[in-house]
């Protein structure tokens, strides 16, 4: 069994379908969206559509659920572009966008094999708003991780490609489809990488491996798409996109 992973596209198509299409080479069984869908890039109808005719199972995550509730972003961020460009996102889309989102799992339990198992989820398994990185130390991490236990263990939200042993356990990350980042961004403003990423499990009865890909972008068609949007964080997507 070969399961892509792939999480925080954030409204990136041209990333999107440069992952699709190397997933599409490499031949993987299903793909699977960790969360962080439409937000804060130009294009979250495309996105959204490319993964309802993928008929991707999805995860909600953080900005996800801000799409559900107009107020909910204010909690989590008071910067000005951020919550401008998650207002925008919502008006674009529409009603049935709006429904295809909230019917995202809030965590995704997985049998790969018979002795294999994956628990996916967005930022951790009691909070898509938790960051889980490769320096949390191992008594938080397993506050954080609430009891879970599965092979592997694999989210999101922190844009930081991730693949660490904890406890006999895989702990990934996939990195981001849309807005990988160089490191983390704690509320700061983060500098972009000039690719995206995405996680490939491969897992049979009693064995497993995790691979973290990162696949190149025409940084010429990102600026494209930055500059043809009126999202309002998007002047500062194209100034990362030089």
């Amino acid at each position: 069994m070969r399961t892509a992973l792939i999480s925080d596209l954030h409204g990136n198509h041209v990333s999107l379908k440069a992952v699709l299409d190397d997933i599409d080479r490499t031949g993987i069984d299903e793909v699977i969206c960790l969360g962080d869908v439409a937000t804060l890039g130009p294009r979250p109808s495309e996105v959204i559509s490319e993964l309802g005719e993928r008929g991707c199972r999805c995860i909600l995550g953080n900005h996800d659920a801000f799409m559900l509730d107009d107020q909910l972003i204010r909690s989590y961020t008071e910067v000005p572009i951020v919550v401008d460009a998650v207002d925008w996102c919502r008006d674009q889309l529409s009603a049935d966008e709006i429904a295809f989102l909230s019917r995202f799992e809030l965590k995704i339990p997985m049998q790969l094999g018979k002795n294999t198992s994956a628990l996916l989820f967005h930022g951790s398994p009691r909070s898509h708003m938790e960051d889980l990185l490769a320096t949390t130390p191992p008594d938080e991490l397993d506050e954080a991780l609430a009891g879970s236990q599965a092979t592997v263990l694999a989210g999101g939200h922190t844009h930081i490609q991730m693949l660490r042993q904890h406890r006999g356990m895989l702990l990934v990350n996939p990195g981001s489809v849309g807005m990988p980042f160089r490191q983390y961004a704690s509320g700061n403003a983060p500098q972009i990488l000039p690719h995206a990423e995405y996680a490939v499990i491969e897992a049979d009865d009693d064995n497993v491996s995790v691979t973290l890909r990162r696949v190149s972008v025409d940084k010429h068609r990102l600026r494209a798409e930055a500059a043809d949007s009126d999202n309002p964080i998007c002047r500062s997507l194209e100034q990362q996109y030089t």
